[in-house]
């Protein structure tokens, strides 16, 4: 591992609870890292922990095996070799953008400083603009200087702080999937602090999910999804919701009993023995509910949230159960129509009916 956090605490004084508590993940050379969560859930502050920029209560950093944050070591920042790249830019009005870029490496003679410049730039699609200032930029243009100033002194670790929330929703997702393309051709391993799930996905190897100062999940998208680790993490990832279910064990194989139907044929689902009286709560994603006007359970569109080709629809069922769908938006229904539905999922993730953060399966 490149980066290595381990059992890490961060607390302020006076506070009732460490702003981080016993946080433990790792990063190898070259990913993307990225930490998503609700605001103040306490990536900002880890963030800014492994940057030097806050003292650690317990725990450890390392970069590149070399011990860089305990509780009684704090190695400081501009001997850690991180870059930083922050929300509001922080660029120089009074200077042009080669002398924005070029300011953490002026160590460097001219000849070397220009070229570093010029390569970085050309990284970051803006060659040719070292003579221009900020205030004739764009704000995606502005962020992109701010990156190539942070790339420019070549460092071993880049971290972003929330980089985008500045820009419009079509640009952060647009920018998001640019700038993972500069990293990756710079080969730098970076940390990425959202909390815009769009972004984290267009931009990270892995996904790491806070909330109140713990880190619930470290994973690939396609596992938080899937595979959530807690009902947080469920949560908040994806649009989904939680109904409750049975399971039960028929001819060796396990069903599971819910106001939709029964699921058989689930893969990974866990024994009945796991609940008391076989009782929990199944996630269904939207996309684990189709709509088909043949099926005989029906369901009331409470919502509907129109999302160029679906619609996202949340729906009632008879029993008082809501679900929500995934609908292509041509079947255009009203608020308060019922349609058909039927389930479809490959497997099923469960929790305990008691609303316990932690998942069984």
């Amino acid at each position: 591992m490149f980066l290595e956090v381990s059992q890490l605490s961060v607390a302020y004084a006076g506070a009732s609870q460490a702003a981080v508590r016993e946080v433990s993940f790792g990063l190898h050379a070259g990913d993307i890292g990225v930490l998503i969560g609700p605001s103040g859930c306490g990536k900002t502050t880890l963030l800014r922990a492994v940057a030097g920029l806050e003292p650690v209560a317990g725990g450890s950093i390392k970069l590149a095996t070399r011990l860089v944050s305990s509780a009684s070591v704090n190695v400081a920042p501009q001997a850690r070799q991180v870059g930083m790249v922050f929300q509001d830019y922080a660029l120089f009005p009074h200077l042009n953008i080669g002398r924005n870029v070029d300011f953490g490496i002026r160590h460097l003679p001219p000849k070397a400083r220009a070229q570093r410049v010029e390569e970085v730039l050309q990284l970051v699609g803006l060659a040719g603009f070292e003579a221009r200032f900020a205030h004739e930029l764009s704000g995606g243009q502005q962020q992109r200087v701010a990156l190539a100033r942070a790339l420019a002194p070549k460092p071993r670790l880049l971290l972003l702080d929330e980089p985008f929330s500045n820009l419009d929703v079509d640009l952060r997702e647009r920018l998001a999937h640019e700038v993972r393309t500069i990293l990756k051709t710079a080969n730098t391993t970076a940390l990425f602090v959202t909390h815009d799930q769009l972004e984290a996905f267009a931009i990270g190897d892995i996904i790491g999910v806070m909330h109140e100062g713990q880190l619930h999940q470290w994973d690939d998208a396609y596992t938080l999804y899937h595979r959530p680790a807690s009902r947080f993490v469920a949560e908040f990832i994806g649009h989904g919701v939680f109904t409750p279910a049975t399971l039960r064990e028929v001819n060796q194989q396990v069903v599971v009993h819910t106001a939709l139907g029964d699921l058989t044929d689930v893969a990974e689902c866990p024994l009945p023995s796991a609940f008391v009286d076989g009782a929990c709560d199944v996630l269904l994603r939207a996309d684990d509910i189709v709509h088909d006007d043949d099926a005989p359970v029906k369901a009331e569109i409470m919502r509907k949230a129109f999302r160029g080709s679906e619609f996202l629809y949340t729906l009632r069922l008879a029993s008082g159960d809501t679900v929500m769908a995934l609908v292509p938006s041509h079947h255009d229904h009203k608020v308060g129509e019922w349609i058909g539905i039927r389930v479809q999922v490959e497997h099923v993730v469960t929790f305990p009916r008691n609303k316990d953060l932690t998942a069984t399966a």
